[in-house]
């Protein structure tokens, strides 16, 4: 049964910018470059049919390509911080594909998610850093200083249930239009 995402690849130069960010911060277990992505809907396990039958829905979505700005660093998990993050704007247009997404696989029975969209790329894990490291390491590093980039496609990726995720695989490439 494949593991199934869909999401936004990150360009090769922005992963390695990002790259430059890990480091620092005890208990972090970094995200490889190769792995960052903005996810969009989280599927899950999956069967071979339903699988097709996402594909198909995902190939009939029409939305315009748009550019991906980087805000700043923060971390999820309030005061058990669970993960660094570098956040992205949410521009409309992302915003919309999101929802768009979000209705098909509803339409396919599944769940909605049950956490607002907050677009975001996972640099780290976090297992034992306490609050007050990681609002060190963040405050240390300020925005992020990474120049935008325009995303022209959107993919459903596949990964392999593991601790952390990755390596992550895209199945799947579904083109914005203008």
């Amino acid at each position: 049964m494949p593991r199934l995402f869909a999401g936004l690849e990150i360009p090769q130069q922005v992963a390695q910018s990002l790259a430059m960010m890990r480091g620092g911060l005890p208990g972090a277990r970094w995200i490889e470059p190769e792995n960052y992505h903005i996810t969009l809907r989280f599927i899950g396990d999956i069967d071979d049919r339903l699988a097709h039958d996402i594909d198909s829905l995902l190939d009939q979505v029409k939305r315009r390509p748009f550019e991906v700005r980087f805000g700043e660093l923060a971390s999820f998990g309030g005061r058990k911080p669970r993960a660094v993050i570098a956040t992205v704007e949410p521009v409309a247009s992302m915003v919309e594909l999101q929802a768009d997404l979000e209705r098909l696989m509803q339409r396919l029975g599944f769940e909605p998610e049950g956490r607002k969209f907050t677009p975001h790329v996972t640099l780290a894990r976090l297992r034992d850093s306490s609050s007050r490291q990681v609002a060190e390491y963040l405050s240390a590093r300020g925005p992020v200083a990474i120049a935008p980039f325009r995303v022209s496609r959107f993919v459903l990726f596949s990964s392999k249930a593991s601790v952390g995720g990755g390596p992550y695989v895209v199945e799947a490439a579904y083109p914005l239009a203008a």
